[in-house]
């Protein structure tokens, strides 16, 4: 791990910059900028494969206090293509701790930026828009600043990018229940962190993690009590073979639970449009309100893309009437943005949040339940 601290740049898409020091590797990131508003939990956002393509900002002052361990990823590699924080942490200091978060980025070749104002560039983001960055480093730092903007703009953006099957497993595997088994469920791994396999198999469910791309006849061969979709980056509009499996999914009647990426399939799916939001919401802070229950949860978040529907009304399903009506279940109380869709005529919910928080709030764990419910009564 380097110890100096070489001169860093960082230059927004629209030719906003900002001088630091380098942190991690050296050399060029690019990808599209995101804030993280989480306190805590900086593992587990930077193995998430829905960062896939993104540079990573963190609010929280103080990172790397904890260092990094062997327990805590997500995904079998580290996802961001980038990484901007204030105060690095000069030394690790958790029982836990297996290696630096430093150490670990650098042997990785992440390339990172600290010492730079992160609340003024979450505020320009904030107001401006999500937009392209680069992190320039060791003798790309040298660059002009003109050349640097000019690069970033030629980097690709993110709204029609398709990338869930860059993320996705190659082949199929097998998270088995545990104890007794109650349900054979095929889970879509377009980007799924290791929590969310773990959660389904506590419930009993023997899950057949299966590669995006996984066509319908073999889903069948199968004969799942259901099927979930996971999170994952990228345009939805791209997704059209999800979208596609997805439809013949709603109409065999197999119980189906999406998460993230999984509900704006779902959104997709059954006819409604997607849309990019302004900054997205990223972070294990998000406040979201059920509104059958009337329960506020807090939840973890990281989307970029949200479902255009109808708030406060049921619907009939745009795209087939076979699929019955369609109400929104969830709704974010900080934007009042779509947070999840509910079938009433057929076996299928989703939201887009991470129930599975890892890390975060355990709130919505229940909603695993919930899917298990829904099998358990399609059984019946």
């Amino acid at each position: 791990m380097s110890t100096d601290r070489d001169p860093a740049v960082l230059v927004l898409e629209d030719g906003t910059c900002l001088r630091g020091r380098a942190f991690a590797a050296r050399g060029t990131a690019l990808g599209e900028a995101v804030f993280v508003t989480a306190m805590t939990g900086y593992q587990e956002t930077l193995t998430d494969p829905s960062y896939h393509r993104q540079i990573v900002i963190q609010t929280a002052p103080h990172i790397g206090n904890t260092g990094v361990n062997d327990a805590d990823d997500e995904s079998l590699r580290y996802w961001v293509a980038g990484y901007v924080v204030r105060d690095a942490a000069r030394r690790a200091s958790s029982w836990r701790a297996t290696e630096g978060l430093e150490e670990r980025l650098e042997r990785l070749g992440i390339v990172g930026i600290s010492d730079v104002d992160t609340r003024q560039l979450t505020l320009h983001l904030r107001e401006r828009g999500a937009m392209r960055m680069g992190i320039f480093s060791g003798p790309d730092a040298r660059m002009g600043t003109e050349q640097m903007a000019r690069i970033v703009r030629e980097a690709p953006a993110m709204t029609g990018a398709q990338l869930a099957e860059d993320v996705s497993a190659d082949e199929p595997y097998v998270v088995p229940a545990v104890g007794e088994k109650r349900f054979t469920v095929a889970a879509y791994d377009l980007g799924i962190k290791a929590m969310t396999p773990r959660q389904l198999a506590e419930r009993g469910m023997e899950v057949h993690v299966v590669p995006a791309d996984y066509p319908f006849e073999k889903l069948a061969e199968l004969r799942p009590d259901g099927v979930f979709f996971s999170n994952g980056p990228g345009d939805p509009q791209t997704a059209w073979t999800q979208i596609e499996v997805l439809r013949q999914v709603l109409a065999a009647r197999i119980p189906f639970f999406g998460i993230c990426f999984g509900n704006q399939l779902l959104g997709r799916a059954l006819g409604f449009g997607t849309y990019k939001l302004p900054f997205g919401h990223r972070g294990t802070n998000q406040p979201v309100l059920d509104t059958q229950t009337g329960r506020v949860e807090i939840t973890s978040q990281n989307h970029g893309f949200a479902v255009d529907a109808p708030l406060r009304e049921v619907v009939q399903a745009p795209a087939d009437p076979d699929f019955g009506r369609v109400e929104v279940s969830h709704i974010g109380l900080n934007d009042d943005v779509v947070e999840g869709l509910r079938c009433l005529d057929i076996p299928a919910f989703s939201v887009q949040f991470h129930p599975e928080s890892a890390a975060g709030p355990h709130d919505s764990r229940h909603l695993f339940d919930r899917f298990a419910d829904l099998m358990a009564a399609a059984a019946r």
